[in-house]
């Protein structure tokens, strides 16, 4: 077992190096060039299509535009806003949220292509219900039925020790924030998250609609407290993260010092990470949604990402950077321990809770979601009763993961998730040519963009 723990390790270090950031890095930069930059080039509008309609009313059952990219949404703000961005400070320097940054952008061309597909190429369940995602537009759009086949039945399965994992973080937190017994955690999760799921994706959008617009918000305005107090350094928060972009950092108080390659490694895995684009996972809370245009519904993963990665994560690198603890002595032992660090030191003993309570939040939403996902998966390779066994399988991982069973699986996670990311960017290369006749559909039609802004004939 060891020897193949071992071999594991080594391919996953491998392919999460150079292949993985070619993949997602150029590939998303490649997408959004295909499409004109148009992130760039009408981002007032996609901001007006999205942040200005996120309470728009929908019929009593269906799924607003806003719910589908907050179900999505669940599942990329979790922990890995809170406790991965210090890590990456730590690893790869200040400069890392530089590289974060810049793969956001190029991530948009991946995300919006992905969610447009998966719109275009979704259709109705046995209940009535729409679903879609990489295995709907491989079958239908590429008429390779054994690539989405393949997709399906990874991702079905990666999930399992992905659950267990975040189920296992949420019990550790709890464990040293309240003292509670890991069984207790995982019992209280696993009946909260399963009567969420049990209730579908209009369930599910009605919680995730509520719950992450508050649980971000919590987070993001007790953080922007300590950078506004902090303001003064600013300036110097800056320069960290452009100034050591592109040159190594020697070490300081508690940071160890880093290389270039270390800084871009560690920011574009933490913007892979953040927001999920390329996976193929969002086209399938997306493809649920009610709305007029494929391209309309594809602005919600700008959101997303804006949210995700520009908000949240900066807003903790940001808390990091600006309260010094990450070059305080000993920072380097315990990377996602700092934003409690900044919080406690901040607010005292309840900046602590705080940031706590925020994780616990960010997991349980993460959960919801990803069962959701897994249940997509088992429909379309088996049917919609294999979907309600895996259902419970998946509630089941829960338990067993918060008490940390089973951890030998968690090895294969990162390799798993390679193993779809790699066949949907794929397919996303060679569908590409659809969404951008799509997009020039949609931007030229008096039905929508032109007359959303008042040009229509």
């Amino acid at each position: 077992m060891d020897r193949i723990i071992e071999i594991v390790n080594i391919a996953t270090g491998w392919v999460w190096g150079l292949p993985m950031l070619l993949t997602l890095g150029l590939g998303g930069l490649f997408l959004s060039a295909r499409l004109g930059f148009f992130q760039v080039r009408y981002f007032p509008y996609i901001i007006k299509q999205t942040f200005g309609k996120m309470f728009m009313k929908v019929e009593e059952g269906e799924v607003s535009p806003f719910a589908a990219a907050t179900a999505a949404l669940a599942s990329t703000v979790g922990a890995s806003n809170i406790i991965g961005v210090p890590a990456a400070i730590m690893f790869g320097g200040p400069g890392a949220v530089f590289w974060m940054w810049v793969m956001a952008f190029m991530g948009m061309g991946s995300k919006f292509v992905e969610i447009v597909l998966g719109f275009k190429y979704r259709e109705k369940n046995e209940e009535g219900e729409y679903v879609g995602g990489p295995m709907y537009y491989m079958e239908k759009g590429l008429n390779m039925k054994w690539l989405g086949i393949f997709f399906s039945f990874v991702l079905m399965v990666e999930l399992v020790p992905s659950i267990m994992v975040q189920a296992n973080s949420v019990s550790a937190s709890a464990l040293e924030a309240f003292n509670l017994n890991p069984a207790i955690t995982g019992g209280v999760t696993l009946v909260l998250v399963g009567l969420v799921v049990i209730g579908g994706i209009t369930r599910i959008a009605k919680v995730t609609e509520k719950l992450v617009p508050f649980m971000a918000l919590a987070y993001f305005v007790g953080a922007m407290v300590i950078v506004i107090v902090n303001i003064a350094e600013v300036p110097r928060v800056l320069g960290l993260i452009f100034g050591y972009a592109f040159r190594p950092m020697s070490a300081v108080g508690g940071f160890a010092g880093s290389v270039v390659a270390a800084s871009v490694r560690w920011g574009v895995a933490r913007g892979v990470y953040s927001n999920e684009a390329g996976m193929g996972t969002a086209p399938m809370a997306h493809s649920s949604a009610t709305n007029d245009h494929a391209v309309r519904q594809g602005f919600w993963g700008l959101f997303e990402i804006i949210v995700d990665t520009i908000i949240i994560c900066s807003t903790t690198a940001f808390v990091v950077l600006s309260s010094g603890v990450w070059n305080a002595p000993g920072a380097m032992d315990n990377p996602s321990g700092l934003p409690a660090a900044a919080f406690t030191d901040f607010y005292g003993p309840i900046g602590g809770t705080v940031v706590t309570l925020s994780l616990l939040l960010f997991v349980v939403s993460t959960l919801i979601v990803i069962i959701f996902y897994g249940e997509k998966q088992a429909e379309f390779l088996f049917g919609l009763k294999f979907s309600r066994v895996m259902r419970y399988v998946y509630l089941a991982s829960i338990f067993i993961g918060a008490i940390g069973g089973a951890k030998t699986l968690w090895i294969f996670l990162d390799i798993m998730l390679a193993m779809i990311i790699f066949p949907n960017m794929l397919a996303l290369f060679l569908l590409h040519g659809e969404v951008r006749e799509l997009t020039q559909e949609y931007f030229s039609s008096e039905k929508y963009y032109l007359k959303d802004i008042g040009k229509a004939k």
